[in-house]
């Protein structure tokens, strides 16, 4: 599988003046491209294609006195910007008529000078390489310092050069990872339950306790935005604060970031497979929960979760967000009424005492598993009745991570009645195909089958 490695890099005033260079001109063909594709949009005429577009914004638009600076810049810069808007469009498209899946896609919009976030890509055919020294060399900017933290597990396919908002530099390259990267298989497997006291809730009983770096920093992120508020606008000195907090918003990120590439990491290594649930996000930063969802990043988790499992060999599975993983026994897998946040432990009919989390996190590895191997598989050992939509099948059927409703005992008894009458006329009408069935039916098949 291909991966992004990312090193910090920290070039010379004279390569950072060049840098901004190949920003601007990458940036340039960009916007003339959408303002092409606009306007003819808007005259009615045809879609203009990407060869011709490359034409008319690099090889013609270098010919012109305006434009005769994008020839300082190495041309894989400009042929990437404009390969970015053809992305864009090509996803747009795809929204609109429904072939991609997901929210739907925007059409692309123009780049602002103003942005302090800017990137560039250099491919293959750009010929940057790594030089004997370990700087990284560009063409047309020169041999840059790299801060490399780990080795790269193979040649670097492309690498782009990224400015964040802090005003950092990174160099991420986009390598292959070897084979011999599979772990040697073990038998645990585990559920995982995600909330905002406990990040993470194993269903082993393991609780991680979520670090809330976003909370420990409002502090000083409050009094650098105080500062800021106080500048005037356009002025150096609210660039400069501008920065500093972009700078302590990096770093609350960067510890996070650190923190799950820990945490994801140690799961895969010690169980062979990973369950969690397919939580809904987008839809929880609308709530009043919002700052605390944003600052567990629980997307990026399960991001992490589910290529580290593809590299390393392991299991990766999500459960549907609609499983009662909550309010369902673990032990004889019924499912109880919704509970408020506040109850954080609760008694089971039957007489087992649950945690909540604890609960939820069993309840999701068990339905991993059934979803995962086979659909028709049991995700509890239990039998319990069957829904009211599904009162045609048996009491010990299969039993999905969809919701499970509870019917009443007197009802449950009806079901069961008819169900063995029905049984009983169907075996009557039946064509006998089994040895055992005929013998039932027919003693002298039996002795047939003797003699034979």
């Amino acid at each position: 599988m291909q991966l992004r490695y990312k090193y910090r890099m920290y070039p010379t005033p004279g390569q950072q003046e060049k840098l901004a260079g190949a920003f601007g001109c990458a940036r340039v063909v960009f916007n003339d491209g959408l303002r092409l594709r606009q306007a003819a949009h808007e005259a009615g005429e045809k879609y203009i294609p990407d060869g011709d577009l490359s034409r008319r914004v690099i090889t013609e638009a270098k010919l012109r006195s305006e434009r005769a600076w994008l020839s300082e810049v190495s041309a894989v810069v400009l042929q990437q910007a404009l390969a970015d808007l053809n992305t864009a469009y090509r996803n747009f498209f795809a929204s609109l008529s429904g072939r991609r899946k997901g929210r739907k896609v925007a059409p692309p919009r123009f780049r602002s000078r103003k942005d302090s976030r800017q990137a560039i890509r250099f491919t293959k055919n750009s010929r940057f390489a790594i030089v004997d020294d370990g700087k990284l060399r560009l063409p047309k900017i020169g041999d840059l310092h790299v801060r490399w933290s780990r080795r790269l597990p193979s040649a670097p396919s492309s690498v782009t050069i990224i400015r964040d908002a802090a005003g950092r530099y990174y160099a991420s390259f986009v390598v292959t990872t070897r084979e011999d990267e599979i772990l040697p298989p073990v038998k645990s497997e585990t559920g995982i339950d995600l909330g905002l006291t406990h990040f993470a809730v194993m269903s082993d009983g393991t609780k991680v306790a979520a670090p809330k770096l976003l909370r420990r920093a409002a502090r000083r992120l409050k009094r650098l935005q105080q500062d800021l508020s106080r500048k005037q606008r356009l002025s150096n000195n609210r660039k400069k604060a501008v920065a500093r907090v972009a700078k302590a918003h990096a770093r609350v990120a960067d510890t996070r970031r650190d923190w799950q590439h820990k945490l994801s990491t140690k799961l895969i290594r010690e169980n062979q497979a990973v369950y969690v649930e397919d939580l809904c996000v987008s839809g929880l930063v609308r709530t009043r929960l919002a700052k605390s969802v944003h600052d567990a990043g629980w997307a990026s988790f399960i991001a992490m979760l589910e290529y580290k499992a593809t590299r390393y060999g392991r299991t990766f599975g999500r459960v549907n967000r609609f499983f009662p993983s909550t309010r369902m026994c673990s032990d004889c897998g019924s499912v109880g009424e919704k509970m408020a946040l506040d109850v954080r432990a609760w008694e089971c009919p039957c007489g087992t005492t649950h945690d909540r989390d604890v609960n939820a996190a069993k309840n999701i590895r068990a339905a991993g598993q059934a979803d995962l191997n086979a659909r028709g598989a049991h995700v509890r050992p239990v039998s319990v009745p069957a829904a009211r939509r599904e009162a045609g099948t048996h009491s010990d059927a299969a039993r999905t991570t969809r919701s499970v409703e509870r019917i009443s005992t007197s009802r449950a008894e009806r079901m069961s009645i008819h169900r063995s009458v029905g049984a009983g006329v169907r075996q009557q009408r039946a064509p006998l195909h089994d040895t055992a069935d005929r013998a039932a039916v027919d003693p002298q098949h039996m002795d047939h089958v003797k003699a034979q």
